[in-house]
């Protein structure tokens, strides 16, 4: 490695924009506790998940280096990467360790304490998404008073710090109403439909664990959307279409790209939302907002959440566009110029599949690759539970009239690998939990 200019500094925390202008002549870069010849960027993922482990392929395509910080040796991404410390995501130092030696730190998921990563960034790492972006992922209060503030369609909601705040919102905007624990809630999870005044009296016991709670008017909808769009530090900002996504028992089960027979006028609203939303908040990297189609109300969808970092919904890229939402983040965070986001068929199915009766997936291989040659499976390398997220299978059709045919083949390998034979049945997959 070359010798830095001669006066650089190389102590810890120095960064760029505090260095000598000799110190930032082409050529060099301050990384993290050190001072270094220009090379393929280094970057760090907190979280070992499925996401992570999907980000390696393409940052290996491109020559990039990723390090994961591991819940645990045994976790998703740990196989698909050279590095991966073992660290606790809470603690400080822990990422301060971690951020040594990165070109940019991003995320599998968006747990990461705001406080946390403000001080990494004070520190001089090169946060993306930064925390004040992050912070709309993390708190659905947060989003739900930025999506109002720009005047986006949000469903009625409030802040209810009790029993009493939760029954006069449901008395206001009508029952049922949807309760949310604003941080935490995942796949369903921190969600509750509450379905009259004297069944809002049986949530004592969340209000008492966390409070102020997030209470929203149920929607009535036709289907689950999703607008997945990518964005750069510089503002540059593309969108893959529109997708109709479905979910079983508060979880995505199957994503059909494009969203079909969705109004031309509706699919260009909602994807002007995704990009403004992703401007106005400064948002970098992946961008997914959920919402409801509500034909003939409003602008014809609601948004729901709001996940900054690759998302379930937009894993069928992979396979069905010119560049995978894993390529797309990677190069928005380091940002480089963004991917075509074109389809690359007329259709494109993506069919989770959980954890079920087979433990070992691999022996169900022969059968569900012989059963559709087309299919495209994605395991994520994850122990097998009840209901557990372990993979997906994505396919194409060569017109959206094969949708139908399309679903039913995608379905048909993914229960082959979850039960370990040929599927009795195409019914939604059931189970207890998810991860």
């Amino acid at each position: 490695m070359e010798p830095a200019p001669q006066g650089c500094p190389g102590q810890p925390h120095v960064t760029q924009n505090r260095l000598p202008s000799r110190c930032r002549k082409p050529g060099y870069r301050a990384v993290f506790g050190r001072l270094a010849h220009v090379t393929f960027p280094v970057i760090g993922v907190v979280g070992g998940g499925q996401l992570a482990r999907m980000m390696a392929p393409a940052a290996t395509a491109l020559g990039f280096e990723l390090r994961v910080l591991a819940e645990g040796d045994d976790v998703s991404a740990v196989a698909a990467v050279s590095t991966s410390p073992v660290g606790d995501y809470k603690d400080l130092q822990t990422l301060v360790d971690f951020a040594q030696g990165l070109d940019v730190l991003t995320f599998d998921h968006e747990h990461v304490p705001t406080d946390h990563l403000r001080a990494l960034q004070e520190a001089g790492v090169n946060v993306q998404p930064g925390p004040d972006a992050l912070l709309h992922a993390q708190d659905k209060l947060v989003m739900r008073a930025a999506i109002d503030r720009l005047e986006l369609p949000n469903p009625a909601w409030a802040s209810v710090d009790d029993v009493a705040d939760l029954v006069s919102f449901g008395d206001a905007t009508g029952w049922p109403v949807v309760l949310k624990t604003p941080r935490g809630g995942y796949d369903g999870k921190g969600v509750r439909v509450i379905n009259s005044a004297e069944e809002a009296a049986g949530t004592e016991d969340w209000f008492q664990a966390m409070s102020p709670l997030l209470a929203e008017a149920k929607v009535e909808f036709t289907r689950e959307l999703s607008a997945l769009v990518a964005r750069t530090p510089d503002g540059e900002a593309r969108a893959w279409p529109v997708v109709h996504t479905i979910q079983v028992n508060g979880v995505c089960d199957e994503v059909i790209a494009p969203a079909l027979d969705i109004p031309v006028e509706v699919a260009a609203a909602a994807e002007d939302a995704a990009l403004r939303i992703a401007g106005e908040l400064g948002v970098t990297g992946v961008l997914a907002v959920e919402m409801f189609e509500t034909p003939g109300v409003g602008a014809g969808f609601l948004i729901n959440e709001l996940a900054m970092r690759p998302h379930n919904t937009g894993h069928w890229t992979q396979d069905g566009a010119v560049t995978s939402q894993f390529e797309q983040h990677l190069r928005a965070i380091l940002n480089l110029p963004l991917g075509a986001t074109d389809a690359l068929a007329p259709v494109a199915v993506m069919k989770n599949f959980l954890g079920g009766g087979n433990q070992d997936l691999y022996s169900a291989f022969p059968l569900a690759l012989a059963s559709e040659p087309a299919a495209k499976v994605h395991c994520y390398g994850k122990s097998v539970r009840p209901g557990r997220k372990i993979g997906h299978v994505n396919l194409i059709g060569a017109s959206t009239a094969d949708v139908d045919s399309v679903r039913r083949r995608a379905t048909m390998v993914a229960n082959i690998i979850r039960d370990g034979r040929a599927a009795a049945d195409e019914a939604p997959h059931t189970f207890e939990e998810t991860a």
